[in-house]
């Protein structure tokens, strides 16, 4: 039977390297495995793109009206497992779809995404996730100040750490903004003082 996976983890965890190591796996034992995002993340354009490692191609970029259930229904070679880039920008009716892809179609489906925004709070479709997920795994990596688990991102403008702002800024898109991992600890003595 099928599973809805989540994994997640803060900014640099390695989560679109391990997607594609995932993919490289399925492809060398024989297997069909697909990669969707959302057209939100503008990074890479069509492509997964982990920090410091080589890129892969997106197979379905999707759009707001997109139903990920009818796509992968129509789709002449089905494939045996669908992972998922940035799936904290996915929509509810999105992650509602890949739960019916799991559920009728008996095909896995892995998400790779954050689970809070900048401002700790948990994006649409990182809440629905962990609503909804079979598995919920998280990717862990240390804060780079003080070495225990980071748990925060904290979003950079122009050099200087923010804590108000759109939830979504992509980083990349604008060469001012940037995104590091912090513990909660480091993440608030970095912003003390920024009202």
């Amino acid at each position: 039977m099928a599973k809805l996976y989540f994994r997640y983890g803060t900014m640099n965890s390695g989560k679109s390297r391990q997607l594609i190591s995932v993919w490289y796996n399925y492809k060398e034992s024989g297997k069909h495995a697909i990669i969707m995002k959302p057209g939100i993340d503008t990074k890479g354009d069509n492509k997964v793109v982990p920090r410091g490692a080589n890129t892969r191609e997106v197979d379905v970029l999707i759009k707001d009206k997109d139903n990920l259930y009818k796509i992968v229904k129509s789709m002449e070679r089905k494939p045996d497992c669908i992972l998922v880039d940035e799936a904290q920008f996915l929509s509810v009716k999105h992650v509602d779809q890949l739960t019916d892809i799991v559920d009728y179609l008996d095909i896995p489906v892995i998400c790779y995404g954050l689970l809070r925004d900048f401002s700790s709070h948990l994006f649409i479709g990182s809440r629905r996730l962990v609503e909804t997920a079979d598995k919920i795994e998280e990717i862990k990596t240390i804060c780079p100040i003080c070495g225990k688990k980071a748990t925060e991102v904290i979003r950079y403008v122009n050099g200087k750490a923010v804590k108000k702002g759109a939830q979504v800024v992509i980083d990349g898109e604008d060469d001012n903004v940037e995104y590091k991992a912090a513990c909660r600890f480091c993440k608030k003595q970095i912003l003390k003082g920024d009202d």
